[in-house]
């Protein structure tokens, strides 16, 4: 176990640059997950981290405790200072630990038969990370995003994803264009234009659901590689939706429209096929 206490120290400046600059994470293939339930989703899905940070105070909390003890075995351990772990954290209130893990790369290639979310220039990480979550909620597995997106490994999207990065194959920097061309499901995009409500759509078939950035939507070429354009009715009369939570709505909507019983939902995979379990905070 070593112990850090200064800014200066050569191994604090790496995660220094490790927790703040996306280029950094390419080269290094690492990213650093902050909070138990990140670490946790990672070892239930991907195994142990490299390397366990705690914060002095940190280390004395119980259920921090309770996994060091469980974790020492078989993962480096560093004690930071408590100033040091709060410059590293993204919070107000430092979870007290941290973990250094390799990057998940995707499990499975591209699938053009299998039910997809592909994310159009969406730049806010927090929609980002929320609609990771809810794909992984539903049970698609494959979601891919366009070079102009937020960085997926950026400490805000982990934060707002709550561990969906590791039940789904992530594409960065995919051909959007591309992928739909070669797609062998029905492609759908929303759209405040279209004329088709999405509760009249039909949904049984693999889908790759598009959804754009926050200002301008789908961009119109890809919107024009999109064999179906789908409204989300508001009768209230407001003028749009958050794209997290059209997103939501969406993916919950293909769900709801495939069950074939209470409880029982198929989502389109060419490898395998997987329920949809219930959101939690």
């Amino acid at each position: 176990m070593r112990r850090i206490a200064s800014r200066e120290n050569p191994h604090y400046k790496a995660l220094k640059r490790l927790c703040e600059s996306g280029r950094e994470r390419r080269r290094s293939g690492c990213v650093l997950l902050d909070g138990m339930h990140l670490i946790e989703a990672y070892r239930q899905h991907c195994g142990k981290p490299g390397e366990v940070l705690v914060g002095e105070s940190g280390a004395t909390r119980p259920e921090i405790a309770r996994y060091l003890a469980g974790a020492a075995a078989a993962t480096n351990i560093t004690v930071l200072a408590d100033p040091l772990f709060a410059g590293l954290a993204m919070v107000d209130a430092p979870s007290g630990i941290m973990a250094v893990v390799r990057l998940p790369q995707p499990a499975r290639m591209l699938d053009h038969d299998a039910d997809a979310v592909l994310l159009d220039g969406l730049q806010d990480p927090g929609n980002v990370g929320s609609i990771l979550r809810s794909a992984a909620a539903a049970g698609f597995r494959q979601v891919l995003l366009s070079a102009d997106c937020a960085q997926v490994w950026s400490p805000k999207v982990l934060r707002a994803a709550m561990g969906a990065h590791f039940q789904i194959d992530l594409h960065e920097s995919a051909d959007l264009a591309d992928f739909l061309a070669a797609y062998r499901g029905q492609a759908v995009a929303t759209s405040l234009a279209a004329s088709r409500s999405l509760y009249e759509a039909e949904l049984r078939a693999a889908v790759a659901w598009v959804f754009g950035s926050e200002g301008s939507g789908v961009r119109p070429s890809l919107l024009a590689a999109t064999r179906q354009h789908l409204r989300i009715p508001m009768p209230g009369g407001s003028e749009s939706l958050n794209v997290a939570a059209a997103a939501a709505i969406c993916l919950f909507e293909t769900v709801r429209r495939r069950t074939g019983t209470p409880g029982n939902a198929t989502i389109h995979e060419h490898h395998h096929a997987s329920g949809a379990t219930a959101a939690k905070d």
